[in-house]
């Protein structure tokens, strides 16, 4: 399972790496647009992760959506009751919903989702087998796409050209894109009142520590680790979690670099940053292995034991639980104040 979890991290590195480099010589993307912030009578150590979703689900005509969040023109049937999911945060995002009893089948990394009825058939993300698909006979199809661009070709042609309604929806680069992969989720399935609350919620959280953070002076500088030793790999702008660090006050190192970087020893005993996370979970114990690197022991964040594991899935995933990664991570640069 460990050694599966790192194929996981390489393979959304592949997806969004792709989908950053489309917009490398553009300006960076701006803050995402969340409620302002108000007085919601929190204080410090009170920001939490949103509670599960316990509103009645509201069930409407499923609305008129013509084309995927790709741009690719679809057809929705008149009634949707069996869901094909081919990406984890969408499995995550369509069971938050309340929809997970619809879902016939998803990706083999959706199996930790809580919420999935037993007996769900599980397919290959990257080479889903289009019989396979044909023979469960989905209503809709949600793919990331990450077949196409790993193979050059549309995997699921033979799939739409048997009628199924296949909607790719990629990797979102940002918090506001991943709201609106929410709202669009929502829309397709004729569940947009519990999209919206699920976004409100969202919104919540983010504007509580967005707040907090633009009260810190002391912007610390933070290492984020995705990948270990001996292929340390972190992010620069184009990537949500850059913006996650930006939202809390503080400075991710790689600030001045766009999408995902690959990372030197040297340069981090240069930069020296005052904390250090890690989203690894492939190897029994990720932190005890980053402080003891070889060389490593004089950087700041070592020397005063601040080193913190982000949940994986929470963080790695572009769906509503990134809140619950920004709450840690804002937890963890500082903890006394959130």
């Amino acid at each position: 399972m460990k050694k599966l979890s790192r194929v996981v991290v390489l393979l959304i590195v592949t997806c969004l790496f792709i989908a950053a480099a489309s917009c490398a010589t553009e300006t960076p993307q701006e803050q995402p647009t969340a409620a302002p912030p108000a007085d919601s009578g929190a204080t410090d150590n009170e920001i939490q992760s949103p509670e599960p979703l316990d509103a009645e689900i509201l069930v409407a005509p499923v609305p008129t959506v013509d084309r995927d969040r790709e741009g690719n023109p679809i057809t929705l049937p008149d009634n949707i009751e069996t869901i094909i999911s081919l990406g984890p945060s969408f499995t995550e995002i369509i069971v938050e919903l309340g929809l997970g009893d619809k879902l016939i089948a998803t990706d083999e990394y959706s199996g930790n989702v809580n919420g999935l009825k037993p007996g769900i058939s599980y397919l290959d993300m990257l080479f889903p087998d289009g019989e396979q698909i044909i023979n469960l006979q989905p209503d809709v199809m949600f793919v990331t796409g990450m077949g196409k661009e790993t193979t050059g070709d549309d995997p699921l042609k033979v799939v739409t050209d048997a009628g199924i309604c296949v909607i790719f929806i990629p990797s979102s680069t940002n918090v506001e894109g991943i709201m609106e992969d929410i709202r669009f989720i929502a829309a397709v399935l004729g569940v947009e009142s519990t999209g919206d609350e699920i976004i409100a919620r969202m919104e919540k959280v983010i504007s509580e520590i967005r707040a907090i953070g633009e009260t810190i002076t002391d912007r610390k500088n933070v290492y984020f680790e995705i990948e270990a030793a001996p292929w340390m790999y972190s992010f620069g702008t184009g990537v949500f979690l850059n913006e996650m660090i930006e939202i809390t006050g503080a400075v991710n190192i790689f600030e001045d670099h766009i999408s995902w970087v690959s990372v030197a020893d040297e340069v981090i005993l240069a930069i020296d940053p005052d904390v250090i996370l890690t989203s690894v979970n492939y190897i029994d114990d990720p932190i005890g292995e980053i402080k003891s690197r070889p060389g490593w022991s004089g950087i700041s964040a070592i020397k005063n034991d601040a080193v913190y594991y982000i949940d994986t899935d929470a963080s790695n995933r572009p769906s509503h639980n990134v809140v619950k990664a920004l709450v840690e991570i804002a937890k963890a640069v500082y903890p006394e104040v959130y």
